[in-house]
């Protein structure tokens, strides 16, 4: 109950000082508009932002999905030769290390206008690609070292000592990297809508672009409040999966 308390008294102070000097400073709405403000934008327009959050909620979801497949599925192939690692990791760490704006256009491009969705899902599972690829493939060379020797001893095959040893010590890592990715599926997903520059995809960063565009400042926080609430759940969902693999290993 402390963990919980402690953290909303802080943002129930922050809000009381935030609209008492907007009142007293008297702040343009537009530079600034008060809590009050907000939580009337939230209101009226629940529903729009609803979809729209729904909207963004979903390409994370199902970019943190291929990124998992596809970063998982890598690490898994190269544990299994070094001089397949060797050649892998270098790729890995370049599409880390790309920003997303350089090839949002590219992708855009490939895609075709019509399918903005799947350019953004792309963009986010290759934002949230390197923690699953890196978490996995640390993993599955973190086996003890004396249990790999009882495994020589008894004679093991390779795919016995993948799934019996080297995958069950691979999964807190796993674990460890999507919770990682799961952040930076919803940042790839809201960074890869704002650069596509479409509204096909109707998610938060177009209502964010939508208002700013309009200086209605109190609706882009209100938009901004719900991608926070959403990465919150998100991270929630993973958390819960986390817990729930901790303990049935345990």
């Amino acid at each position: 109950m402390s963990r919980i308390l402690a953290p909303a008294l802080l943002v129930i102070l922050l809000l009381a000082v935030w609209e008492a000097a907007c009142r007293l400073l008297e702040v343009p709405v537009y530079f600034l508009p008060p809590p009050s403000a907000i939580a009337a934008a939230l209101v009226n327009r629940a529903p729009i932002l609803a979809a729209s959050a729904l909207q963004t909620f979903r390409m994370a979801l199902e970019a943190l999905a291929v990124a998992t497949v596809l970063g998982g599925g890598t690490a898994l192939a190269v544990s299994l030769n070094r001089s397949a690692e060797h050649a892998v990791r270098p790729l890995a760490v370049a599409l880390q290390v790309t920003p997303v704006v350089a090839i949002a256009p590219l992708v855009l491009i490939w895609a075709g206008l019509d399918h903005a969705d799947r350019a953004v899902i792309a963009l986010a599972a290759a934002v949230a690609f390197f923690p699953l690829f890196s978490g996995v493939l640390t993993g599955l060379k973190s086996a003890d070292p004396d249990l790999e020797r009882l495994f020589d001893l008894y004679g093991a095959t390779r795919l016995q000592r993948l799934l019996r040893l080297r995958i069950p010590a691979a999964l807190p890592f796993a674990l460890e990297g999507l919770r990682v990715a799961s952040g930076l599926a919803v940042i790839g997903a809201v960074v890869a809508e704002f650069v596509s520059g479409s509204g096909a995809t109707q998610g938060l960063a177009w209502r964010l672009l939508e208002s700013g565009n309009r200086l209605r400042t109190a609706d882009m926080l209100a938009a901004l409040v719900c991608l926070m609430v959403m990465g919150l759940a998100l991270s929630g969902l993973v958390g819960l999966i986390e817990r729930r693999v901790r303990a049935h290993l345990s």
